[in-house]
């Protein structure tokens, strides 16, 4: 089979003809058929779990993994796209209502977005300043949310973020730098302001 990848991606002429087939240059979904015939078949649906699909846009594509895990939970409204690189979502997973998630991202088993949470694991390439970004290579990097962690609504976490294990970040931020694990961040830019004290228990303010 990799072999076979391989060879396609050497031939740009197959490659080309074969991605028309999948998806339009003018409107970058899937078609029916690979909705319906294909995309069964190779990504993974942990059982119990609830893609709310008919009123949310999940582009998926074959050539990237797209996986989401048992009891996990994908509300109206919203975009999943793995056009850029994978998404993976763990157990108990909630994405919420009119949430966007751009792979690649992970998002680990316990943790969920609040409304209206964007996730992206790429941004648009501007490096040459003569032509459109829009044509230029995009930047890829991933987003990674471990395990327990809860994004609230309107947030916003860009490429290449990594956020801890059991952290909250509070509605409305903006998350461009890392956030270590058991901790409390909030703002735009986001930034650390409590964190977990395994030996007092407690929550401790950072100052």
């Amino acid at each position: 089979m990799l072999n076979i990848i391989q060879k396609i991606k050497e031939k740009k002429w197959l490659k080309a003809f074969l991605i028309r087939l999948i998806t339009s240059n003018t409107n970058p979904k899937p078609r029916l058929w690979v909705r319906w015939f294909v995309n069964p078949f190779i990504h993974k649906r942990g059982k119990g779990s609830v893609i709310r699909s008919s009123r949310s846009r999940i582009d998926v594509f074959p050539w990237n993994r797209f996986e989401i895990g048992k009891q996990t939970t994908i509300e109206d409204f919203t975009t999943i796209n793995n056009g850029a690189g994978p998404v993976l979502l763990g157990d108990r997973v909630r994405i919420g209502i009119g949430s966007v998630v751009i792979g690649p991202v992970t998002i680990k088993s316990g943790s969920g977005l609040g409304q209206h949470v964007f996730v992206s694991g790429f941004n648009h390439g501007y490096a040459d300043g003569e032509h459109n970004s829009s044509i230029q290579p995009l930047v890829k990097k991933e987003v990674v949310i471990e395990e327990d962690s809860h994004i609230g609504a309107n947030s916003v976490v860009v490429a290449g973020v990594h956020i801890g294990k059991r952290c909250q970040i509070g509605a409305g931020s903006v998350v461009t730098k890392d956030i270590p694990d058991y901790s409390v961040a909030v703002g735009n830019p986001a930034r650390v302001i409590k964190y977990y004290d395994h030996t007092s228990k407690r929550w401790i303010k950072n100052n």
